[in-house]
């Protein structure tokens, strides 16, 4: 390691610490700060990020694929797969990206009667109830103490028993719908999140936000305005933050809104995995309701399809209510929920063509989430295999 590299890796964890003190006092000063600032700053940025994207002129639903998308994905793979390989030991090797399991859940998907023929098509084309697992996780790419590395949380959702060819084929009857804590994502596309991986890799992610001669501020203060010391993984809105095809040439994103609102605190002194006791004593004692939202682009240029730093304005087009995820009330056993966090694979190509994942974050993901998860169950020795035949029940 260089002079100039061991400046710049205490650059990043002093900055760290900094974010890491601020996340003691959130749960006492957020509230407030996030109904006085959080909708004004984000105009503010939104308009900034509006500002210096050209107009494409595409259609609807329509994609551009970048300049050497293909090669930069291939290098994305690479770079985040050589990181999961220094980073753990074989048998305990973790997923590079929404890394700490705070539990593996089971539920019950259901699609709404009487929707509007725009939105029937896919897993939406008629009511009916899915069975599902549900996972909820930390950001990563490692898995420290919950108060360390909560500030973006994600959920995956795997549908069980849904007919019809998929566009992966190691799962033949599955949905996947997955998602973080925040509307945008950490990069707009592939190109910047190879940036990103490659500060990763070099242990100074936070100077890929604030490096003077390419910064990413307005990237940095949309997760800041959502990054939040959390109190339970259940009580947080998760988006899609890229689009899905909702029937050919007809793009959307989704979010899952808990219904009850109930937002806790988190302790002052918590244990390392306190968010997973948070959803355990909350699934141990009652069901918890999400309601499964879409939101359909209606605008090209607005709503962009290729760059996930944009937050489509729910006043072009207002998120619709489409579909219920229901958690029964349930108890949780460490154990089979690592196991199963293990053997499960969560990949938007697990889908069918009716909700084809769309843009270029979405397209590398095929080949990104493939290779990782592959690389993860063969140092564990947990081969993938099809959940499809899994039986969800009241005790994943």
């Amino acid at each position: 390691m260089t002079g100039r590299h061991r400046l710049r890796v205490a650059v990043n964890d002093a900055v760290l610490r900094c974010v890491q003190l601020e996340r003691r006092i959130d749960p006492y000063v957020r509230p407030l700060l996030d109904r006085a600032l959080q909708r004004p700053v984000q105009a503010l940025v939104q308009w900034i990020v509006n500002a210096r994207r050209p107009d494409e002129h595409l259609r609807p639903a329509e994609e551009r694929p970048l300049p050497g998308e293909a090669e930069t994905t291939e290098a994305i793979a690479g770079q985040m797969g050589r990181f999961v390989a220094r980073a753990y030991a074989p048998g305990n090797a973790q997923r590079a990206g929404n890394t700490k399991t705070h539990g593996v859940v089971a539920g019950e998907f259901t699609v709404l009667g009487d929707l509007p023929a725009g939105l029937r098509h896919g897993v939406f084309s008629r009511p009916r109830t899915f069975r599902a697992w549900v996972r909820f996780a930390g950001p990563g790419p490692l898995a420290p103490p919950d108060i360390e590395d909560n500030g973006i949380l994600s959920i995956g959702v795997k549908l069980l028993g849904v007919e019809g060819e998929k566009l992966l084929d190691d799962e033949r009857a599955t949905q996947d719908f997955t998602g973080i804590s925040a509307p945008t994502f950490t990069t707009p596309d592939v190109v910047e999140n190879l940036k990103l991986q490659q500060h990763v890799y070099d242990g100074t992610p936070l100077l890929y936000f604030l490096g003077p001669r390419d910064s990413h501020l307005c990237d940095m203060v949309m997760q800041g305005l959502y990054a939040r010391t959390h109190s339970s993984p259940l009580e947080t809105r998760y988006w899609s933050c890229t689009p899905y095809l909702m029937g050919e040439g007809q793009a959307m994103q989704y979010s899952l809104v808990p219904r009850d609102g109930r937002r806790g605190r988190a302790p002052w002194h918590p244990p390392d995995d306190y968010l997973r006791r948070a959803l355990a004593a909350t699934l141990r004692e009652r069901d918890v309701l999400f309601d499964f939202l879409v939101q359909l682009q209606t605008d090209p240029h607005r709503m962009p399809v290729e760059n996930a730093s944009v937050v489509w304005p729910e006043r072009l087009s207002p998120f619709r209510p489409v579909a219920t995820l229901r958690l029964p009330r349930q108890e949780l056993d460490e154990a089979r929920q690592f196991a199963l966090a293990d053997r499960l694979s969560f990949n938007p190509w697990h889908t069918l063509a009716a909700h084809r994942p769309l843009g270029n974050q979405n397209r590398a993901r095929r080949t990104i989430y493939l290779q990782l998860c592959r690389l993860r169950q063969s140092m564990n020795g947990t081969p993938h295999t099809d959940p499809s035949d899994d039986e969800p029940g009241g005790s994943p």
